[in-house]
C-alpha cells in the first residue's frame, strides 16, 4: 500500500502539539494513510509547515480544518492565501455568506470548501447555551447543510448520524460529506457525542471519515490505521 493506493476515504487527524510530533506520527503510519487533517490546534505549532511537507515531499492529501468565520472580505482573503498552497480541503463555518466568500477566495484552485454544520461535540443543551434556535439537531444540521450547498459549498462536515439524511437532500448531489466523530469498534468516545463506526458511516453515504485519537494514541498507529482501512473495506 502506498500514498497513492491507500484508501483516501480515511483521513487521519494529526491532533498533536507541533510539527515535529506530527511528522513523526506520519512517518510511523507510512503508506497506510494518504490523507491527513491538520487543525487549528496545530496552527501555532507549525501546522502550515507540516501541511506543506506532507503535501510536497510525501505526496499526501491535506485537509486544513481551520473553520474560518469572519466578515466576508476577511474570509475571502484568508482562503485565497491558503489556496496558494495547493491544499485539498478547507473548512469554514456553514453560514451562507461565509461559504460564498470562501468559494470566491478559492476560485482558480482545486481546493474544496467544506462547510461546518453543527460541531459533533455539541448537543441540544450546548446549542441552548449558545442561543441557537429551537429544534432537533438532526433537523438543524440538514437545514444548514442545504443552505451551505446552495451557497456553493463543495461539501459539508457533519456527524455520521446525520449523513444519510444529508445525502438524501437534492442539493447534496455531487457534494462531499466528511465526518469526524467516527470511532472504530471498541474505541473510547472521548469528547464526541454523535458517533458511528467507520463501516456504518460509509454505508450512510459518507465520502471521508476523520479519525484522530484512535490512531495517534495507539501503541502502533500504523496498525490502528490499517484496522480502520479494513473496517472501511467491509462497507
Amino acid at each position: 500500500m502506498t500514498a497513492q493506493t491507500a484508501d483516501d476515504r480515511l483521513i487521519v487527524a494529526l491532533d498533536v502539539p507541533n510539527v515535529v510530533q506530527g511528522l513523526d506520527l506520519a512517518n510511523r503510519i507510512g503508506d497506510a494513510v494518504s490523507f491527513y487533517k491538520i487543525g487549528l490546534g496545530m496552527l501555532t505549532g507549525g501546522g502550515f509547515a507540516l501541511a506543506n511537507e506532507l503535501k510536497q515531499e510525501q505526496g499526501k492529501k491535506i485537509f486544513l480544518d481551520m473553520k474560518f468565520f469572519d466578515i466576508g472580505a476577511t474570509v475571502e482573503n484568508a482562503v485565497r492565501g491558503v489556496a496558494q498552497h495547493d491544499m485539498d480541503f478547507l473548512t469554514v463555518h456553514g453560514d451562507p455568506y461565509v461559504v460564498k466568500a470562501a468559494k470566491e477566495g478559492a476560485s482558480g484552485s482545486d481546493m474544496k470548501i467544506l462547510a461546518v454544520t453543527i460541531l459533533t461535540s455539541l448537543d441540544r443543551a450546548d446549542l441552548d447555551g449558545a442561543l441557537i434556535k429551537d429544534g432537533e439537531i438532526r433537523d438543524l444540521v440538514q437545514e444548514r447543510a442545504g443552505k451551505a450547498f446552495l451557497a456553493g459549498a463543495d461539501g459539508v462536515i457533519a456527524s455520521p448520524q446525520e449523513a444519510a439524511m444529508i445525502r438524501a437532500l437534492p442539493e447534496a448531489a455531487g457534494k462531499l460529506i466528511v465526518t469526524p466523530g467516527v470511532r472504530p469498534v471498541g474505541a473510547a468516545l472521548g469528547d464526541q457525542k454523535r458517533v458511528a463506526t467507520p463501516a456504518q458511516a460509509i454505508k450512510d453515504g459518507v465520502d471521508h471519515i476523520v479519525v484522530g485519537r484512535p490512531v495517534w494514541q495507539a501503541d502502533d498507529p500504523r496498525k490502528a490505521a490499517l484496522a480502520i482501512q479494513n473496517e472501511i473495506a467491509t462497507a
